[in-house]
């Protein structure tokens, strides 16, 4: 290839640390973003929930386990917070506000009369069916459940995990969502993800800012008081700044140089580590490009060239990270310094923002003009 390039990452997965479950000895393996590849164990540990005290309890509870460490491991390295969850515990939950609770998965259908004694009126779940069928739950069941009584409601908002630009990208229309069914069903809201520290607290950060009233900080320090959790609040001001500025979109172009490959993909920018775009060949300038039209933000990514991961030196790149990769960069603005986006972009990043009574109408009007999702 007569493209220069920085490569650092490798299409191949090494052993990384190993975990013990029961007799066995499970390797864990990163892969190029410096997740742990866990679809093997997934296959393997992908079994269905019983009620009854059958031997297969015990190998159903260590699956469970195991599961539960992988997923853990993961969410520690894809959030920069050790952070730990075990399903095999069952639902857990904490209330932030009276009227508003963070926590967990519901498991099985009885989870629902658990949020009902507790005057739960509204479910708000935030997990994709990938999220579900990795722990075995049976959604379908417990919205069938719920349906059955007329003081609680299951609603579903998905949001891809450990994904910031996903979160943020979201975020409006599921806060959206979210602000009407409170305005409806009233009473308490239950707010879960899988595991109740990252997706689900963001969004109740969100609506507690957007929503409630509440300056950002005072809203976080009022969530991690009453939850050990780790909410991604740049997403979140980015979000912000996406609903004050109009969802204003601005024209990027990336290239990459070079006719000795079959295929270009990029990826990270505005789909996440775990989606690819491809570029498009112009015999022209013997170049792949790709013309894509961004929220104004900071994006990083990759080109994947036949498959390997790498870094184009023609476009900005970032420092080495904390897993020693070099990613590019880019950074989508208004060039002019003295408009209003540059302003507001320049007050998102001091410690104490907070919104003007205007823009909060702004955000307000946002949320109950937004289109419905379903």
């Amino acid at each position: 290839m007569n493209c220069l390039t920085n490569v650092s990452r490798s299409y191949s997965a090494v052993p990384l640390c190993s975990f013990k479950c029961k007799s066995s000895v499970y390797p864990i393996f990163v892969n190029m973003k410096g997740l742990l590849i866990a679809t093997d164990l997934r296959k393997k540990c992908v079994v269905k929930a019983t009620s009854s005290p059958t031997p297969s309890a015990n190998t159903e509870g260590a699956k469970d386990e195991e599961k539960s460490d992988v997923y853990s491991i993961n969410m520690t390295e894809a959030m920069g917070a050790v952070l730990t969850y075990r399903h095999e515990l069952g639902m857990n939950y904490n209330f932030i506000r009276p009227d508003l609770i963070v926590g967990s998965c519901l498991q099985t259908p009885a989870d629902v009369d658990k949020l009902r004694s507790i005057k739960v009126k509204t479910i708000f779940c935030l997990q994709q069916d990938s999220d579900l069928e990795y722990f075995s739950v049976d959604i379908g069941a417990i919205r069938e459940y719920a349906s059955t009584f007329d003081d609680i409601q299951h609603l579903r908002a998905e949001i891809r995990d450990f994904d910031g630009t996903d979160l943020r990208l979201r975020l409006p229309a599921v806060v959206r969502k979210l602000h009407k069914a409170v305005n409806r069903n009233g009473g308490v809201t239950y707010i879960h993800c899988t595991a109740g520290l990252g997706r689900a607290p963001a969004t109740a950060l969100a609506y507690m800012f957007w929503v409630q009233g509440y300056k950002l900080n005072n809203a976080l320090s009022l969530l991690l008081r009453n939850r050990k959790c780790f909410p991604n609040v740049d997403a979140i001001k980015s979000a912000t700044a996406d609903i004050l500025t109009g969802l204003k979109k601005r024209s990027v172009t990336l290239t990459w140089n070079g006719d000795n490959c079959s295929t270009v993909e990029v990826s990270g920018l505005d789909v996440g580590w775990g989606q690819r775009i491809p570029l498009k060949f112009e015999e022209k300038h013997g170049s792949w490009i790709l013309h894509r039209d961004l929220l104004e933000g900071h994006y990083e990514y990759k080109y994947i060239v036949d498959g390997e991961w790498m870094t184009n030196t023609y476009e900005p790149v970032t420092p080495t990270n904390k897993d020693g990769h070099i990613n590019n960069n880019i950074q989508v603005v208004d060039k002019d310094p003295e408009s209003i986006s540059a302003a507001l972009w320049k007050r998102l990043g001091a410690d104490d923002f907070d919104l003007t009574t205007n823009e909060r109408e702004i955000i307000k009007q946002f949320l109950d003009e937004y289109p419905d999702d379903e």
